[in-house]
């Protein structure tokens, strides 16, 4: 199991399981002890490690503490041998490198590729967040802002100190992070500017699998969608995020009968297939820009993707059928 990326070894003969000593990180500051074991312990079940909490095993200064004790710099942390739940999940994520849009000591903007996942779980061993890690060594700290589908490609936020992702999280859930997606959708759309305010509401297929409905006793979302273009059966449309609900633009746009081409969990099948074969084999959603301000400097930022080679190459074969 490697050491933290976060703290400073005071042991550094791991080759076999042992307790381990690290001294914390300033960028650490804050942080609950249990976050910080389960983000360095990977692969390690969530009740290992409450469980080690509890029975005194991981230890701060040599003193027991409880679960949401928060991390000061300069802490001794003591953490304990800890079996991993298989040790397919003990091998690290492959270093992988992915477009990069912005980047200054605080903040990566990278444009993730389409068939992706930021994170790994849910039956995914590693995600963008884990192959980076392995690729930037020298980024002590390097934490996801902000999720995109698996199937999404574009702009994604990576805070590199924790002094930028805490306030990140704050502009995200204020609505203070403009976001904006674009997305080939089956229909004719008509206005050229519309609000759609339709809640969503969470739920479980009976195999297991997440999906999200419009439902009274959801969630507030809203969404605005601007026209780009009209392909005859196909409209090109702008998502302007409002909120950030789970799957979002994919089920107000679905529920309104424009499901996202490509989508497999509310799209058709027939139009899948339809795409597919002239080789298009991904759902079309894109998030294309975004503005902010910056959450340390304050500086105005507006970042931008262009459509990935894929997208407008489907948009042209749309537009010579017109």
């Amino acid at each position: 199991m490697p050491l933290s990326r976060m703290s400073k070894p005071l042991d550094t003969e791991n080759q076999l399981p042992r307790v381990r000593f690290v001294e914390v990180h300033p960028e650490l500051a804050g942080q609950r002890v249990d976050n910080y074991l389960i983000r360095e312990c990977r692969g390690v079940p969530k009740s290992h490690i409450y469980k080690a909490i509890r029975g005194g095993q991981v230890r701060v200064n040599k003193g027991r503490v409880a679960n949401d004790y928060r991390l000061q710099p300069g802490d001794i942390l003591r953490i304990p041998p800890m079996r991993m739940a298989s040790s397919e999940q003990a091998i690290p994520a492959p270093p992988a490198t992915f477009p990069v849009v912005y980047e200054d000591v605080y903040l990566l903007v990278i444009n993730k590729p389409h068939g992706v996942a930021v994170h790994g779980g849910s039956g995914v061993s590693f995600g963008v967040i884990e192959q980076l890690r392995t690729a930037r060594p020298e980024d002590r700290f390097l934490e996801l802002a902000h999720r995109l589908d698996r199937d999404t490609s574009g702009l994604l936020i990576i805070a590199k100190r924790r002094s930028a992702l805490v306030p990140l999280h704050d502009m995200f859930r204020e609505g203070k992070v403009q976001k904006f997606y674009q997305a080939l959708v089956v229909g004719d759309w008509v206005n050229d500017r519309q609000h759609i305010r339709d809640p969503l509401l969470r739920w479980m297929t009976a195999s297991g699998e997440r999906r999200v409905k419009v439902h009274p006793e959801g969630k507030p979302s809203h969404t605005v969608i601007n026209l780009l273009k009209r392909y005859g059966r196909f409209s090109l449309l702008e998502a302007d995020l409002k909120t950030g609900r789970t799957h979002q633009i994919r089920v107000h746009l679905a529920n309104l009968g424009f499901a996202i081409v490509g989508d497999d969990k509310y799209g058709s099948d027939a139009v899948r297939d339809e795409f597919a074969e002239l080789g298009f084999k991904r759902m079309f959603l894109h998030a294309s820009a975004l503005s902010m301000k910056h959450p340390v400097t304050g500086e105005f930022l507006s970042l931008s993707a262009p459509l990935p080679a894929e997208c407008q190459a489907i948009l042209r074969s749309l537009e010579n059928k017109a």
